[in-house]
């Protein structure tokens, strides 16, 4: 018997009529030891360099993300939104009317709120001095005021107007308040002449010339006049040199007199 075809090799007929041998190719995985160690080594210093160019750029895009989000999060949705806002510092105005007049729409984004334009807008209303507005987390705005002091008060009519030290009226009741001066000015404000020379002079009086004064009336910025407890009128003339004024009206307080001209302090008129 002749002997039968190799295994794993096949036959075929060469050119001639003969048989050939037909191969039968397999693939197989390389051992580790098929590529050399310094290829290999050379493979896992690029691999780590290309690691390390990518690590920047991919922190980078982490912390976009990142941003993003928490932006998104903050400016866009309702989640920290405003939920209360805390008023401090109020008495003649109350937490309704600050609310009101800071307009911040419920569920509003706190970090969207412009803190500024909210001060202006609450710094508006009349017994306002100061305001500072601050951002509480994650839900409230802090409204912290401080009002104004009144220093006198001007009959309007029935009632009264209370102005500061600086003029400005911002209150205005139906009886004197007990411990502010009364002064006659025919248009308050602080851009009244008038009444920035009123306010000169009162602040110029001496303890004992504000304990006796009924009344200070400026019927022009030269006509002055201050009338005491006692019926005793002093015309004061301009505001010019209280001090001086004050001090000599304080030192002839005792005179038998019903009107002092102290409009020129140098030479004193009584009578």
């Amino acid at each position: 018997m002749s002997p039968g075809p190799a295994r794993g090799r096949g036959t075929g007929v060469d050119g001639g009529g003969g048989r050939r041998p037909v191969r039968r190719w397999q693939l197989v995985r390389a051992g580790r030891d098929a590529v050399p160690a310094s290829t290999r080594r050379f493979m896992a210093r690029a691999r780590r360099r290309r690691m390390r160019a990518a690590l920047p750029w991919a922190v980078v895009g982490g912390v976009s993300a990142l941003a993003g989000l928490v932006a998104w999060v903050l400016l866009g949705t309702g989640l920290f939104g405003v939920r209360e806002v805390r008023v401090e510092g109020a008495e003649l105005v109350t937490a309704v009317q600050v609310r009101t007049a800071a307009g911040v729409p419920d569920n509003a984004p706190l970090a969207r709120v412009d803190l500024a334009e909210l001060a202006g807008r609450i710094g508006a209303l009349a017994p306002v001095e100061r305001v500072s507005v601050q951002r509480d987390w994650p839900d409230a705005l802090v409204v912290r005021l401080t009002e104004r002091t009144g220093v006198a008060a001007v009959p309007s009519g029935e009632q009264f107007v209370v102005i500061d030290a600086a003029g400005v009226a911002f209150r205005t009741v139906p009886q004197r308040p007990d411990g502010l001066p009364l002064v006659r000015l025919a248009e308050p404000g602080p851009d009244d002449p008038a009444t920035r020379a009123g306010l000169e002079v009162l602040a110029a009086l001496t303890p004992q010339l504000r304990a006796d004064l009924v009344e200070l009336t400026v019927e022009g910025l030269a006509r002055i006049s201050l009338r005491l407890r006692g019926d005793l009128t002093v015309f004061w003339g301009d505001a010019t040199r209280g001090a001086d004024k004050a001090r000599v009206t304080t030192a002839l307080l005792d005179q038998d007199a019903i009107r002092i001209d102290v409009s020129a302090p140098d030479v004193v008129t009584f009578r």
